[in-house]
């Protein structure tokens, strides 16, 4: 049988594994649970990959191995199957993204023995028909991708990821790692129980966070014109492919607008565009050299560029987890690349009014499930700004019910769609997380603690990495 120091010269064309990636695989095979954080670029896949091939060879006279790879992001399962697929390695993805024949296709060839990894968000877990299919199978080994969306205290919750611990029993308790790129003790804490397990149960392996290559700066600014000409001077100096990120669509398109004018060529990408035109626009990024793109950051979940030379937050953004996510994209490479966060104190006011629209009260949230129950008709034939009116008296820059409608959506209260709204169904009561005003309250000052850090970091007079590292890493 082959070691994992065989697989990963044969088929991944590394002669030695990195850091702790070692110790890790053994854990795992050992038949022990893992944490890992470790960077961005810095191998976290091979940590559950290597595992998965060893394991599929064993002999199992009742059904084939099954590695289970949990994962939010769509866009990336793809890309990453298809590079494994050129390895030689069978696996596949089932989402959303596939017709329901091919979907169908899928479940049939997992229930027949086909794939040594599987690829799946977790919501698929819902379907009965994906359930049935994992039945005939042994899952040896389950991997729980972008970790920190388990927990109610992560920067990119997601409901379904708090299922867990129940999906880990329905597959009889496979050996499970989870990882992510950040989490914070706090965190770190509520990934191990959202999975169901005793700290004792669960070894954590943290690879730092530092990346050496990147070079980070804070610029403060007091307009938007210090502001374009720090965009350009960074664009024209650096070169190379870049991203600018921002918090406003209105800002971004004014900003564009300048960079055209100074006969700068780029993509733009923003939530207003149609899924094909953002689709189009992340192939053109991903494909082409030396291309820039000024984004919201919506940009960047499932994006693989190795050679992203600098990333420039033009706006504040939400927190120190987003900015590190988003600053992780560069340099993929190891090469030197910039990160430069440009501060006007305006900012902080965009991101304070973001903060109360993420975090509506608990009688905004009742007023806005009483009136699906009993006006559903009404709310479906005139849509949201209908409904804006009922809930909000015509407050139209307020953005609590987009925030609640994806709550109801997150949580499974609502079904249908939001993007035009047309809601089918609704269920007849609202989750307990939905109802506890004390959980709602906690939720809000934990948001409100988060910004503060960043406002810390920006204030920063020593070294930035240092910063990141005591937050990410605080001394016990």
């Amino acid at each position: 049988m082959l070691s994992p120091l065989d697989i990963l010269q044969t088929r991944f064309g590394f002669e030695n594994f990195r850091g702790c990636q070692t110790e890790i695989i053994d854990h795992l095979l050992d038949g022990r649970h893992v944490l890992t954080i470790m960077p961005t670029g810095s191998g976290k896949s091979l940590c559950y990959q290597i595992p998965a091939l060893v394991l599929a060879n064993e002999d199992n006279p009742h059904c084939k191995p099954l590695t289970l790879v949990i994962s939010p992001l769509i866009a990336l399962m793809k890309d990453q199957v298809d590079v494994l697929q050129q390895k030689g390695i069978d696996c596949t993805y089932i989402n959303s993204s596939l017709s329901a024949s091919q979907r169908n296709e899928r479940y049939q060839n997992v229930a027949s023995g086909e794939y040594d990894m599987l690829y799946v968000t977790p919501e698929r877990f819902r379907k009965p028909e994906y359930r049935e299919a994992l039945q005939r199978r042994k899952v040896v080994l389950l991997a729980v991708d972008e970790a920190h969306c388990i927990s109610h205290w992560g920067h990119d919750f997601r409901p379904d990821y708090s299922r867990l611990a129940e999906i880990r029993k329905l597959l009889d308790n496979p050996v499970t790692i989870a990882l992510t790129a950040t989490a914070t003790a706090e965190v770190q804490r509520d990934i191990v129980t959202q999975l169901g397990l005793a700290d004792h149960e669960v070894r954590i392996f943290h690879g730092g966070i530092d990346r050496p290559n990147l070079s980070l700066k804070i610029e403060q600014v007091i307009d938007d014109d210090q502001k374009k000409i720090a965009i350009l001077k960074e664009v024209e100096t650096i070169g190379g492919s870049g991203i600018v990120y921002f918090t406003l669509i209105k800002t971004l398109t004014e900003f564009s607008d300048f960079l055209l004018h100074q006969k700068i060529n780029h993509l733009v990408y923003h939530g207003d565009l149609t899924a094909a035109q953002r689709a189009k626009r992340q192939e053109q990024f991903m494909s082409q050299p030396d291309r820039l793109v000024l984004a919201t950051n919506a940009f960047g979940m499932g994006i693989d560029k190795v050679d992203i030379r600098f990333v420039i937050h033009a706006e504040l953004p939400g927190s120190l987890e987003a900015y590190y996510q988003e600053i992780g994209r560069a340099g993929r490479d190891g090469l030197p690349s910039e990160c430069l966060l440009l501060y006007d104190q305006r900012d902080l006011a965009t991101q304070m009014e973001f903060l109360e629209w993420s975090n509506p009260q608990l009688s905004f949230i009742q007023r806005t499930f009483d009136i699906l129950k009993n006006d559903l008709e009404r709310v479906n034939a005139f849509g949201l700004d209908w409904l804006r009116e009922q809930v909000l008296n015509k407050q139209k820059s307020d953005r609590r019910l987009e925030t609640t409608l994806a709550l109801f959506d997150r949580w499974g209260v609502i079904e249908g769609c939001l993007d035009p709204l047309n809601i089918t169904s609704l269920v007849a009561q609202l989750p307990t997380r939905l109802t506890d005003d004390t959980a709602i309250q906690e939720k809000k000052q934990y948001d409100l603690r988060r910004l503060q850090a960043l406002i810390n970091f920006i204030r920063c007079d020593g070294d930035l990495k240092e910063f990141l590292n005591d937050y990410f890493l605080p001394s016990k």
